[in-house]
């Protein structure tokens, strides 16, 4: 056996393990469906060598090679869909029909011409190079934000397309491709592109591994981190967030501000219209609190009626600004499941940080204010003492879904 066919061997078998493992995440978490796939595009590849086996096996190897080249380039569209899948980029489908259509039936014509004719290998290695190419683009193009990981997948795709394109040059550098399709698997040049295509092969999967296997990881920190009847962060989530925020608030050297919010009077809604009428009131707070927020802002359930949000970049006087809008915007929506001319209240406490300080010292001071605006009537803002920005004017009243200022 020569090392082109036992390469082939191995990748029968690698093809098979990396099928079976994109297959077990796709059924592990169905939501993976850029994993079904990745699982599809690598049984494919064993049906491309299954193909590239057969070849020697005809006399007329036109129809044949032109099947090999299909069945090839059909492997690599199918993980160009498991990538636009998985970076939400909508696939190309008619346009990828007609590259592969079109590719064929170039390879089919171009295998009349003399077999190490640069056209000829050309007209076969440079649509993989192009498929590889548009790969790269999938994920550079993603409305994701993008990881380390996504940007080495993105650079191993493009190598892997410049491997494609420069493997006509390769041959000939070799001493050619085999004087025909038997003597092919013989050839210098079949070990080394089935070797480089192997290596390819297996740093794209491996590295597409890698990332779904981080974005089940990731997911199941948030699932982790999110409090199920709010939609918003636990009280752990939310320190743990909290923490990177402060840290790198001081790396920039930014303001950031706490608000902590709590429902008036909850035991009384408990009391008197039952516990599912509360969880309707904590559900509205936390949509109220949702849409008011931005996606830079951080928003947690941190007790039972007890919710916190940190304000990156908003000065206390900012800070107030929201926490009064939020307090009189509240106070006049009406709750699903509730009587409609009821209205409920909540309480607020607002504190800025001082340098040096840490998310649990800053909850305190914001507690303590809060447990200020309880005991004063509660439906009111207070200030935390502490801060240099302590001296601000009245805030007038944000409408609801107003943003707080940020830097």
């Amino acid at each position: 056996m020569s090392g082109a066919a036992f390469i082939l061997t191995i990748n029968v078998f690698v093809a098979g393990l990396l099928a079976s493992a994109f297959m077990v995440i796709a059924v592990y978490d169905p939501k993976r469906v850029a994993a079904r796939w990745f699982a599809a595009c690598y049984a494919m590849g064993i049906v491309y060598i299954g193909t590239e086996f057969s070849i020697p096996m005809f006399d007329n190897t036109r129809p044949i090679l032109a099947a090999n080249f299909a069945a090839f380039l059909a492997t690599l569209a199918l993980m160009n869909i498991g990538l636009a899948k998985r970076y939400e980029i909508a696939p190309p489908w008619r346009s990828m029909l007609v590259f592969l259509a079109a590719a064929t039936v170039a390879v089919y014509i171009t295998q009349g011409l003399e077999r190490d004719s640069l056209l000829r290998m050309m007209t076969f290695q440079t649509p993989y190079a192009i498929a590889q190419a548009v790969g790269a683009a999938i994920v550079l193009r993603s409305r994701r934000q993008l990881s380390q990981f996504d940007y080495a997948l993105s650079g191993v795709l493009l190598a892997s397309a410049l491997q494609f394109f420069s493997k006509p040059y390769l041959a000939l550098a070799v001493g050619g491709s085999g004087s025909d399709p038997h003597e092919y698997l013989q050839s210098t040049y079949a070990m080394i592109s089935q070797a480089l295509g192997t290596v390819f092969a297996l740093s794209i999967a491996l590295m597409m591994l890698v990332i779904l296997v981080r974005d089940i990881l990731v997911d199941a920190t948030e699932k982790s981190e999110t409090d199920a009847l709010s939609g918003l962060l636990n009280r752990g989530g939310f320190q743990r967030r909290a923490a990177l925020a402060l840290r790198e608030a001081a790396r920039q050297g930014l303001p950031v501000t706490l608000v902590i919010a709590d429902l008036d009077h909850f035991k009384s809604i408990n009391d008197n219209y039952g516990h599912a009428s509360g969880d309707h009131v904590i559900e509205a707070f936390s949509r109220f609190v949702h849409e008011s927020t931005s996606a830079h802002h951080i928003a947690g359930r941190i007790g039972g009626e007890e919710f916190a949000i940190i304000l990156p970049g908003a000065h206390l006087g900012a800070a107030r600004l929201f926490a009064e809008g939020a307090r009189s915007a509240f106070s006049g929506l009406p709750i699903q499941g509730l009587p409609s001319h009821l209205r409920f209240t909540a309480s607020f406490g607002v504190a800025e940080l001082i340098g040096g300080e840490g998310v649990d010292q800053l909850m305190r001071r914001a507690d303590a204010a809060l447990y200020e605006a309880k005991k004063d009537g509660r439906d009111r803002v207070r200030v935390a003492s502490g801060s240099h920005y302590e001296t601000m004017v009245e805030s007038n009243i944000v409408p609801f879904g107003s943003k707080p200022p940020s830097a």
